[in-house]
């Protein structure tokens, strides 16, 4: 082998020792620098972004008479996504509306039953009183006949003694017999009198027991006239909220999804339209492995790279750590006791709320994006 041969052999040794030391060099101070950030930071790409997702669900049947929205349609709370046809349920509130209208008539006439049955008693009860004066006028008046018969009888004795000796004339005789008999007949007139009083006093007390039971019998009717427009009015507030049910609003700020509806289309009661995604309202779930929760805390500051926006870095925290491993969450979760096991680390969902929420693209994230998380360990952990 030639000199030169020998000396061209050497340069390219030197070259790839050279190459091979700097290669040796940067691996290991790479690796290094791995390691050294493993020891403070947690890393998992196995994330994606949260947000509610409010499905629009109509409380009553119909047919859509209008929709107000298309597809990705951004809406503010309370604004008319679609209106169902009102027509049934108009019907619906006027036939509530009347029988309250017929319950409330019926209060006022069982009221006006009670009234008249109060002023019949009242009259009654006046005429009781009066049959009961009259009774008891009637007997005072057959208290003085009694001794207006005793003093004429004893007249009557004495003058018919005189009468026997022809002490006294024929005509006084004549005068005691005749207020004897007179005193007499006026004690059963007074007597009869009486019965008639009392007989009046009877019938004036049974009109009024009657008037009183009729005055319970109208209360009655009066608390099932009140119990019916109660029921009347429950209906009719029933009928008026089902007719505002048939216009479906936003709960909330946010977007609409995909509209698959049509003018004309019946829709059910219950029944999931199209979905409302809140705006501003999005967090991120981090699945990081088993082997990972050991420092892992809630509070720790988190750095947060989205894949469709590779050039920015979002800022977040930690704000809860699920209490399982999201196969216990499966349709289907694992069971081990099958005998065929094979061990597999299980992913711990991470709750992680962003901390910059004044950042302007925070307006273009989405659910379902996927992100990459950086969780700073020693950053909490001091």
């Amino acid at each position: 082998m030639s000199k030169s041969a020998n000396k061209s052999k050497r340069k390219i040794n030197k070259k790839f020792i050279i190459i091979l030391f700097a290669v040796v060099i940067l691996g290991g101070g790479f690796g290094l620098y791995k390691y050294i950030r493993s020891l403070s930071h947690e890393v998992t790409d196995d994330a994606q972004i949260e947000s509610n997702i409010s499905p629009v669900i109509p409380k009553v049947s119909g047919y859509i008479k209008k929709i107000y929205v298309q597809d990705n349609q951004t809406v503010k709370k309370g604004d008319t996504l679609l209106v169902i046809d009102n027509s049934d349920y108009k019907i619906k509130v006027e036939e509530a509306e009347a029988s309250l209208l017929a319950a409330k008539g019926q209060l006022k006439v069982a009221d006006a039953g009670i009234l008249t049955s109060n002023t019949n008693i009242v009259t009654s009860q006046a005429g009781a009183n009066t049959a009961l004066a009259s009774v008891s006028t009637a007997e005072a008046n057959i208290e003085a006949a009694k001794v207006q018969v005793w003093r004429t009888q004893n007249d009557y004795e004495r003058y018919a003694a005189l009468y026997k000796n022809q002490s006294i004339t024929k005509q006084q005789y004549e005068q005691a017999l005749a207020a004897k008999e007179t005193a007499e007949k006026q004690l059963k007139i007074l007597e009869e009198q009486k019965n008639v009083a009392e007989k009046q006093a009877a019938q004036v007390a049974q009109q009024v027991n009657s008037t009183r039971t009729q005055t319970k019998v109208s209360e009655s009717q009066k608390d099932v006239a009140n119990a019916n427009m109660q029921q009347a009015q429950a209906a009719l507030d029933n009928a008026r909220l089902n007719l505002s049910y048939t216009v479906i609003t936003a709960a909330e700020n946010g977007k609409v999804s995909k509209i698959d509806l049509q003018a004309g289309q019946l829709v059910q009661a219950g029944q999931a339209l199209f979905s409302l995604i809140p705006e501003n309202n999005t967090w991120i779930v981090a699945n990081f492995k088993e082997t990972q929760m050991e420092d892992i805390r809630p509070g720790q500051k988190v750095e947060i790279d989205v894949d469709a926006f590779s050039h920015h870095k979002f800022e977040g925290k930690i704000e809860s750590i699920s209490p399982a491993t999201g196969a216990k969450f499966a349709l289907l979760p694992p069971d081990n006791a099958s005998g065929n096991f094979v061990k597999t680390v299980q992913r711990i969902p991470v709750k992680i709320t962003f901390s910059n929420t004044d950042d302007k693209l925070m307006k273009l994230l989405r659910p379902g994006m996927n992100v990459e998380v950086d969780v700073h360990l020693k950053e909490f952990l001091k």
